[in-house]
């Protein structure tokens, strides 16, 4: 990378908080150096003056920008214009710069069904449970809409934002004619009832991760519930292997965890950037080796 930095090297970042964990300049960097495209990508830890960072990006002449929460919809007002998805589902996860202007996208839920595709699975007429309702939930939702799903089952906390997303949520299901049903996260019934039903069960909370590692979604009650035909998903990739999906998996299920989602839509915000193909491979080969390294090794 640093042998083609010079005065035309364009930038690229992650305005996040926190950044330092982040995959992204690794998947990207390398895409770079291998499509052989003179530019770099940085993590920028955002914790104020998030319209200077955005006016940051025509300033610098960034070629765009990737956002995470809590960014996705607070990036919204900024921009230009919206892609037709980013639009549906309300949230901004690519920031694409183009002539001055700034242009929003929504990369995760296709780059969610783009990684089942890579898994040789099939989507369209299938039945899914979808655990929570954020930015990445409604993403998926959108996406497993447009993909043919015959029943998208989904279940959030009953807060102030409830009413938001049940509007939002009718208005998904009438514009790709598909059953969306909405339910409180504590209606223990129905939630039984659509585990037992799906063929694909999808964690999109952050139960799992960081402080709560220890902690799952589902009870154990409801994880038994579960068929061994089901495939469980999780958002999360570190863990690799969240108590979920060691629970699936002891259940008899298959398991995806959040790794190809992050690579798929970084390969989909990688050509809306670039117009080229991420090496999604070399992508994937580089990022096990960074989590060999800092394990000291696979299993340790």
């Amino acid at each position: 990378m640093t042998d083609l930095i010079d005065g035309r090297t364009r930038l690229y970042g992650l305005f996040a908080h926190p950044a330092e964990h982040s995959l992204s300049p690794l998947m990207h960097n390398l895409s770079f150096q291998r499509r052989q495209i003179n530019a770099v990508y940085l993590a920028f830890d955002l914790t104020s003056d998030f319209s200077g960072a955005i006016q940051s990006i025509r300033e610098l002449n960034m070629g765009g920008v990737n956002l995470s929460m809590p960014f996705k919809k607070q990036v919204i007002p900024y921009l230009d214009e919206l892609t037709p998805t980013a639009k549906i589902v309300g949230a901004v996860n690519t920031v694409i710069h183009r002539q001055g202007r700034l242009i929003g996208a929504n990369t995760d839920g296709t780059g969610f069904f783009e990684n089942l595709r890579a898994h040789h699975y099939v989507i369209k007429n299938k039945t899914v449970t979808i655990l929570g309702a954020g930015g990445a939930g409604l993403s998926i939702i959108a996406a497993g809409a447009s993909e043919g799903l015959r029943m998208i089952h989904v279940f959030k906390r009953h807060n102030a934002t409830f009413p938001k997303v049940e509007a939002r949520l009718r208005d998904l299901a009438r514009f790709y004619q598909t059953p969306i049903r909405l339910y409180a996260y504590d209606d223990r019934t129905n939630l039984q009832r659509a585990v037992r039903a799906s063929d694909f069960l999808i964690n999109t909370t952050h139960i799992g991760m960081g402080n709560d590692r220890q902690s799952m979604p589902l009870t154990g009650e409801e994880m038994k519930l579960l068929l061994p035909t089901t495939v469980v998903c999780d958002v999360i990739y570190e863990p690799r292997k969240t108590r979920l999906l060691l629970a699936a998996e002891a259940s008899g299920c298959e398991t995806v965890n959040g790794l190809g989602m992050l690579i798929y839509q970084g390969a989909q915000s990688f050509k809306l950037w670039t117009h080229e193909e991420m090496p999604v491979d070399a992508v994937r080969a580089a990022i096990e080796k960074e989590s060999e390294n800092k394990n000291g090794g696979i299993g340790s």
